[in-house]
Formats: C-alpha cells, structure tokens, sequence
C-alpha cells in the first residue's frame, strides 16, 4: 500500500463518544464491527447512539453489507438492535442496486452467497421485471456479495473465472468493498478481496460502498430527510473500525472520524485482548502509514457514550 510520512502524529483517544457529541449534528456509524459482530450487538455502542439521538443529534447506520436496508434492518432486528439507535440506514447493497437499475437490460451474473438474494428480488421489484440474474456465459457484468462459501472457499478458488472475465474485459460489480470481516472471532473475507484480485489483473471494477462518494451522499441525504431542518449544513461525525473503508472514505468526504480500535485491526492493535490494554500510538501510526491515510479525528477502544 502507498507509503507515506505521518510524522508521528497520533490521533486523540477518547473515553466516550459524550465527550465530543455537542460538536456534531449526525453521525454516520458503521454497523459490523462497531455496532455487531455478525453474532451479537454491542450494548454499549448501540446505547451511546441512543443517548446521541436522545441529546437531538441524527445517525445513520452506513455499511458496507451487500444488502438492501431493508434486509439490514431485519439482520439488526434479529441481533436485537433498538431501533431508537439509529434513524436510518444505507448499505453498499442500495448503491449495487441502483448501479444494475442504471444498466437497463444488461444482464448481471451473481458471485456470492444465497443470503444476498434480497439485492436481485429489491432489483426486480422495482424494475418490474424478473430476477435479473443469468449464468455467467449469458452475462453481461458480475455482480459479487462476496464468496458463495465463506467458510470454505479459498480466493485462488476464483481465479479462473476472473480469468475469463479479464479476457473479456467484463466489468465486476463490488457489492461490499470490504477486503474482510469479523464473524464473532472468525475472519472471513469479503467481495474486496475478490475484486481486489480481479483489479491487480487487469479487469474493470466497479465499487459500490465505502470509501467511495456515493454512498456517504446517500447517508448525509438520509439524514437529511430524518431530522435535519432543510437547508442547514449538518455538522458530520463519521464512526467505524476500518482504516481502508472507513477512515479513508471520511477523509475524502471531508467529514471528522471516530475510529474504534478493537473492530477489524484489533489483532495489531490490541492484540492480547480486544479493549482492556490501552491503544499503542506508534502501534496506530505504524498501521497509518501502511493504509496511506492520515490520523482520524480521535479513537475510541469501543463505541460507548
């Protein structure tokens, strides 16, 4: 990755997003990793959003899950999220299916898991036409979620099919930009790591969610219509654990960022318990300056109020 000089600088270390809340007037929370972890809800942190609501401020929950909202929303209903932790949510799978509603009749071929359905049903339904989906020699365009068997595939496994999409200079719709991911305490990799692959040989990818604009314009778009009066210019925060995903596309949206330290880099930065031993800082400035990106605004071990 692109080397750079931070001179050093460490981000602020916060106790709890309470001391900072009167500064902003949204915040865009990523959800794996800061407010779940695939298996379970974090009390904390979905009660720190709560209390953010509470004081008059907006959230949106942003992610990169592969997935319609509305498919994100029944997830969080499952990991028994509160719903007064957030007023609305944008996910990757939003921006996927506007990205197959702009391509009209081009027919998409699907690289993922069966639980992503929900993103061709949300594609038809709106189109009015069946399933989009084809088998891949009838395709136009891969849309991938991510790898069909999470637990078992392997990525070389792929390589011969983006072999055959490179040949024909295919593009490759990236559902979830995510390189991988926590599943309680399992990694599992994600649509990234596949497009990252298809990308260093050569082929076209299209990205869909963090780091890239246009979901950040959705989620400040979202907010916006949840309960920021029209016109005003919102005071933004932006909270997640991913310094590719998270931090990066902050930055280049030009919003202030949160970054919880013990979500996906944790084995580096807390690596002998996921919060109880304080954040080394030229721990973080080394994982800095690997990423290319410049410190966050401040860091949280674990999102708390």
């Amino acid at each position: 990755m692109l080397q750079f000089d931070l001179h050093r600088h460490a981000a602020h270390p916060i106790s709890g997003l309470s001391e900072i809340a009167s500064r902003y007037d949204v915040v865009l929370c990523d959800v794996w990793g800061v407010v779940h972890d695939g298996m379970r809800h974090y009390p904390d942190a979905v009660a720190a959003l709560a209390q953010f609501r509470d004081k008059g401020g907006t959230v949106v929950l942003i992610t990169n899950a592969p997935r319609p909202a509305s498919g994100i929303e029944r997830m969080l209903r499952r990991l028994e999220v509160p719903q007064n932790s957030y007023d609305a949510i944008v996910s990757s799978g939003d921006v996927t299916v506007s990205l197959m509603l702009e391509r009209g009749d081009k027919a998409p071929h699907h690289v993922g898991p069966p639980r992503d359905n929900s993103l061709f049903r949300e594609v038809a339904e709106r189109s009015g036409r069946p399933d989009p989906r084809v088998p891949f020699d009838a395709a136009d365009y891969v849309v991938c979620t991510g790898l069909v068997d999470d637990v078992h595939d392997r990525l070389e496994d792929y390589d011969p099919l983006l072999e055959r999409m490179r040949a024909m200079q295919m593009e490759f719709i990236c559902a979830n930009p995510d390189i991988v991911v926590h599943s309680g305490e399992r990694l599992i990799y994600c649509a990234g790591a596949i497009a990252e692959r298809y990308a260093a040989l050569g082929g076209p990818v299209v990205q869909a969610g963090k780091p890239y604009p246009e979901i950040y314009k959705r989620a400040i778009a979202a907010a916006s219509q949840a309960r920021i009066k029209p016109g005003s210019k919102p005071r933004v925060l932006a909270i997640g654990d991913g310094l590719a995903t998270d931090l990066k596309g902050a930055i280049e949206a030009q919003i202030d960022m949160l970054f919880v330290s013990s979500g996906i880099h944790r084995d580096r930065l807390h690596p002998e318990d996921r919060s109880g031993i304080p954040l080394d800082p030229e721990t973080l400035s080394d994982l800095l300056d690997e990423y290319g990106v410049k410190p966050p605004m401040g860091t949280i071990s674990t999102l708390t109020w």
